[in-house]
C-alpha cells in the first residue's frame, strides 16, 4: 500500500479549516486509518473542529480494545462528537462548531469507510464510483425527486449539509464495506476539490501517467484553476 496526502488553503479563503490523517500502518487496533475533516463555524470554531476532532479521534481508536473496524470507527467517532458538542456548549467562542468526517480502514483489499457530512470517498479504476453519499440539503431534495442534479439551485444550495460533528448531542455515520482490486485507486476528500473539479476530471488526472503525489497536486491545482473557493485536501492511496 502506498498513500499520499495534500491540503491547501485554496484561492479565497484566510484560513485552512481543513484537517488531514493517514497511516498506511496500525493506529491502535486499526490496520491503517485515512482521514479527511472539512471543518465549519466562526472565524477559529471550524479550524478547531475539524484539526481537535481527528486528535481526539486518534486517542480514542488508540484506547479502544475492539478489533472490528466498524465497531471502533463507529464507537470512536460517537464519542468524538459528543466531546466536541459539550465544548461547543461551555466555550462561546466554539458555538456552532462542527466538522465533516470521512474515514477509511483498508486491509488485503477490503475497505471499512464511515462518514458525516459532504466529504467524500472515491474507488477510481476502470471508471470512477463515489462510495459515499452527501449529507446535504440538495441531496436529500434530489432523493425525493424535488430537485435536480447539476441545476441551478442545486449548484447554489451544494454548500448546506444536514449532518456534522459536533453539531448535536448524537450523531449517525453511515458505513460502507468495499473491495479494492490492486489497480485501483482510493480518493478522499474535501467538498473544496468536488465542487470545484468534476468527477471526469478526477478521473482523467488520476489516469495520467504520473506518481501517486504528482496526481494529489495536480488535483489541487486543478481546483484552484477552477477558482479554488474553499479549502482543498486530498488523500490518495495505492494498494
Amino acid at each position: 500500500m502506498h498513500a499520499c496526502a495534500l491540503t491547501d488553503i485554496g484561492k479565497k479563503r484566510q484560513l485552512n479549516q481543513d484537517f488531514l490523517f493517514y497511516s498506511e500502518k496500525p493506529v491502535g487496533n486499526l490496520p491503517s486509518l485515512f482521514v479527511v475533516a472539512d471543518g465549519m463555524g466562526g472565524h477559529q470554531a471550524g479550524d478547531y473542529a475539524s484539526r481537535e476532532g481527528v486528535k481526539i479521534l486518534l486517542q480514542l481508536i488508540e484506547a479502544d480494545s475492539s478489533h472490528d473496524p466498524s465497531v471502533i470507527l463507529k464507537g470512536c467517532i460517537e464519542k468524538m462528537n459528543r466531546i466536541l458538542w459539550r465544548r461547543a456548549r461551555e466555550d462561546a467562542a466554539l458555538a456552532g462548531m462542527g466538522t465533516t468526517l470521512v474515514a477509511a480502514v483498508l486491509a488485503d483489499g477490503l475497505m471499512t469507510v464511515a462518514n458525516i457530512g459532504d466529504s467524500r470517498l472515491y474507488v477510481i479504476g476502470h471508471e470512477i464510483h463515489q462510495v459515499t453519499k452527501d449529507h446535504s440539503l440538495v441531496e436529500e431534495l434530489v432523493a425525493q425527486g424535488r430537485l435536480v442534479r447539476g441545476s441551478a439551485e442545486y449548484a447554489a444550495k451544494k454548500n448546506v449539509i444536514t449532518r456534522a460533528v459536533g453539531v448535536d448531542e448524537q450523531v449517525t455515520a453511515d458505513f460502507f464495506e468495499v473491495k479494492v482490486l490492486e489497480d485501483e485507486t482510493v480518493l478522499l476528500c474535501s467538498d473544496g476539490l468536488t465542487n470545484m473539479v468534476t468527477d471526469s476530471e478526477i478521473y482523467a488526472i488520476v489516469h495520467r501517467g504520473l506518481s501517486l503525489e504528482e496526481k494529489a497536486q495536480a488535483l489541487i491545482e486543478a481546483a484552484n484553476l477552477s477558482g479554488g473557493r474553499d479549502n482543498i485536501t486530498v488523500i490518495l492511496i495505492e494498494r
